[in-house]
């Protein structure tokens, strides 16, 4: 078929030991990688940021101000006169080149009485100064000096003092521009109402041609979408069966939106309910709302990037009382504390109808990637989303207002950006923003600033979905270090309109923990260490992995993977995710949607998400999981099967940060039909834990394994998510324990048909598949006490 046969009996027959491979480095990760790198590493101190320039200057003002009517000035004596015959006696006793000079200084009376001319006049004639020579007992000369000097230093006092006053004016002019530049984007037309026309170009015409641009963009990648898939044939392979499921009643009929409600013929309601229209690939998808940045606003932009950048220097030097540490190690910002210390030079302006919650946390890492590698991918909207797949949903460089210095990698550069931020679950809704986001290397303290600060200063009617939510400065200081490492310090700081979110993840949300630090660091290291493995040249793969580039392809294909499913179970996008009751305990989520993009089978696809929170670890449910004896043992997940690992990649420095190819060892199996189950595990201490498997075929893995592009190879991934947190507020009997919220993901191909209708079993089935998965894992981990899913479409009270 492909001409392999070698890995075709490899992944029937047992697995065999592969030799170590080596990569050829990855388009996004270009930087040499040492070896080691999974070993533990020690924790390096955070070096001050505060220029060297700063200290020599305060150093040369204090010896200004210690100067006094006496002091030196260009290394002359202020009225001093060297003693001639002790110069003479110790010019004949000393060597010529460690001559000593001594001087005689004016006494309090001398000072006193040419103190008391210099008031009346400050620049005497030759016959004052003879006069007052003649009366003190000093030559003229020295009266000379002692007038110079003294009016040096009455100068350099002035100097300092309109200084002073001067950059407190500037500051002022300086605010006062912010706001009235604020409000001549404000300025509403007599006439219509609308707003006031700015420029030679109105907002209007600026809006069209980035969207005519967009529009031309999406056309060619839609061209060349269709170009490789007429070529490919890839259907001949056939979509992915909906393994480890139970099979799902599927007919014409339609089912209500709410099942709990009796239905009636003439109360049904239309399957455009819960069905939305035929989604597009996240790269594709219509671009919300819209703004840039107009010429007469970026020096206002450049002026705000260099303040932002100077508070989050701030915030990652400063302690107490501006953070105050919890008992879990997190740190968390003083609201009023930043208020006085850093105030934002424009007033920020709330809805007078919503109320805000402000969220800020501060961590730091060390990640193995440099810092060139990290700004590379910070400043390009793609490879952040790839860098943060869990959290970042979608981005967008929608200006860049400064492109930087040239041949510096980003230094100095400044983008206008879009974001949708996610926690993996549907229960919490996505935060959509427009930022600015600022670059800068300082070269004299080995690092990079990449510092993001809110837009919408200049533009306040931006439409964006509830709930509201306004990114202050907030950003990382990148900090090279030895051996390709590199030391992170990360401060996340924004504003969100404080609405309610499901009970189960309403401590996790209001707590900070949902979006902050922790889980922006604890991300970007298992993605440096995972992109760090597709380089390391000192890893050892188990299995049937033929090549370089097969390793490459796997690793790939389940990137993709964990991206599918980080997005097809969050609330990001169009889906529309339907409750299966109005009970409030009640978690499942279930949605469908047409799929007729290459990646993922073409049909209608059913997704039901829940979470349920567990007085376990997520390192206990995650060990469970992903041990191949364990979890055979729950009949829910292995369908009465066992698993057997014929390929393991190494991705992270825990043992289990691997990417796995099992084989399902069924009854039905033969050497013509082989079950394959492409996985991928990560967990962080702090982070959480992640499983995502999708069941794939020989054929499949024969194309990654060949070398071929293994983008149009479909998926449909589910898997589990756990994260730390503290139980439920509204749960008592668990109050003061520690566990994990597990969130359970599963996908079915309901039918090939894209205009397929579902019934109310189908739900059922998989509504009751995900109750007794929660069930089952409980139970596992000593739970035995929990409640046995009941055979109905509602998920049963905890």
């Amino acid at each position: 078929m492909y001409g392999d046969c070698q890995v075709l009996s490899s992944l029937v027959g047992n697995s065999a030991t592969g030799n170590p491979s080596v990569v050829s480095p990855d388009s996004f990760f270009s930087s040499s990688i040492p070896s080691g790198f999974m070993s533990s590493l020690p924790f390096h101190a955070f070096p001050p940021l505060v220029p060297k320039e700063e200290g020599m200057m305060g150093r040369r003002e204090e010896e200004m101000e210690s100067g006094s009517g006496s002091g030196h000035v260009d290394g002359l004596s202020c009225g001093e006169e060297q003693d001639t015959d002790t110069q003479q006696q110790q010019q004949q006793n000393q060597p010529s080149g460690s001559k000593k000079k001594r001087y005689h200084r004016h006494t309090a009376r001398q000072i006193q009485e040419m103190e008391g001319l210099f008031k009346e006049c400050p620049h005497p004639d030759d016959k004052q100064r003879l006069k007052l020579s003649q009366d003190l007992g000093l030559k003229p000369r020295q009266v000379k000096f002692w007038f110079q000097n003294r009016r040096t230093q009455l100068k350099a006092q002035q100097d300092r003092a309109d200084n002073v006053m001067l950059r407190a004016e500037n500051d002022s002019l300086k605010n006062e521009n912010f706001r009235l530049q604020a409000a001549i984007r404000n300025v509403i037309c007599p006439s219509c109402g609308g707003p006031a026309m700015l420029g030679e170009m109105s907002f209007d015409e600026q809006h069209l041609r980035l969207e005519n641009a967009r529009l031309k963009e999406e056309l060619e990648r839609l061209s060349c979408i269709a170009s490789r898939y007429g070529n490919r044939g890839m259907q001949a392979m056939g979509p992915a069966p909906p393994l480890l499921l139970p099979s799902l009643d599927l007919d014409m009929g339609i089912y209500s939106r709410n099942f709990h409600e009796p239905v009636a013929a003439s109360a049904i309601s239309s399957c455009s309910d819960i069905i939305p229209g035929p989604s597009m690939p996240d790269n594709l998808q219509p671009f919300t709302g819209g703004m840039i940045i107009m010429d007469q606003d970026k020096a206002m932009a450049l002026d705000l990037a260099m303040t932002a950048r100077d508070h989050l220097y701030r915030m990652c030097q400063t302690n107490e009382p501006l953070w105050v540490r919890h008992s879990d190690g997190l740190e968390v910002m003083d609201v009023e504390e930043h208020a006085k210390m850093l105030p934002w030079p424009v007033d920020v302006k709330h809805e007078q109808t919503c109320d805000f919650r402000t969220e800020a946390t501060r961590g730091s890492a060390l990640v193995i990637m440099n810092s060139i590698t990290l700004v590379d991918a910070f400043l390009d909207a793609g490879k952040w989303m790839e860098l943060f797949p869990s959290i970042v949903a979608k981005a967008k460089t929608i200006q860049i207002i400064t492109p930087g210095i040239s041949g510096t990698h980003g230094n100095g550069s400044l983008h206008l950006m879009y974001a949708e931020l996610q926690v993996l679950s549907p229960l919490v809704p996505t935060r959509e923003t427009y930022f600015l986001r600022y670059c800068q290397h300082n070269a004299e303290e080995g690092t990079w600033t990449i510092v993001d600060f809110p837009a919408d200063c200049f533009q306040n009617n931006l439409q964006l979905p509830i709930p509201h939510y306004r990114r202050r400065p907030s950003g990382c200081v990148i900090q090279d270090m030895p051996n390709g490492y590199s030391r992170v310090m990360w401060v996340e700081h924004g504003e969100v309109e404080d609405k309610p979110v499901h009970q189960i993840f309403e401590q996790f949300v209001n707590s900070g923990a949902a979006f902050g630090s922790t889980q922006w660091l604890s991300v970007l290291q298992r993605q440096c260490e995972r992109l760090a493995s597709l380089m390391a040249r000192n890893i050892s793969d188990l299995g049937v992995i033929p090549s370089p580039e097969a390793r490459k392809n796997m690793m790939k294909l389940s990137q993709r993977m964990i991206r599918t499913f980080c997005g097809n179970i969050s609330s990001s996008g169009a889906q529309s995710w339907t409750a299966l009751s109005d009970s409030s305990d009640d978690t499942i989520r279930v949605t469908t949607r047409k799929n007729t993009e290459p990646g993922q089978p073409n049909g209608v696809i059913l997704s039901a998400v829940s979470t349920t929170w567990l007085p376990f670890s997520h390192d206990q449910v995650f060990d469970l999981l992903t041990d191949e004896q364990k979890r055979s043992q729950l009949d829910v997940l292995s369908n009465g099967n066992t698993l057997h690992e014929v390929a393991h990649i190494a991705n992270g420095s825990h043992p289990r940060n691997c990417i796995s190819l099992l084989r399902i060892n069924a009854s039905s199996n033969s050497s013509q039909n082989v079950e394959l189950l492409l996985q991928e595990s990560s967990t962080h201490q702090a982070g959480g834990s992640v499983v995502v498997y999708a069941t794939v075929d020989v054929d499949a893995i024969q194309v990654a394994m060949s070398g071929e592009d293994p983008s149009y190879i479909p998926l449909l991934p589910m898997g589990f998510v756990m994260l730390p947190a503290a139980p439920p507020t509204s749960n008592s009997a668990t109050a003061g324990n520690t566990g994990c919220l597990l969130t359970v993901g599963l996908q079915v191909l309901a039918s090939a048909v894209p205009s397929a209708k579902l019934n109310l079993s189908s739900v059922t089935a998989i509504n009751n598949h995900l109750c007794n998965a929660v069930h089952q894992i409980t139970s596992a981990l000593g739970g035995a006490g929990g409640v046995q899913a009941e055979p109905s479409a509602t998920l049963p009270e905890n």
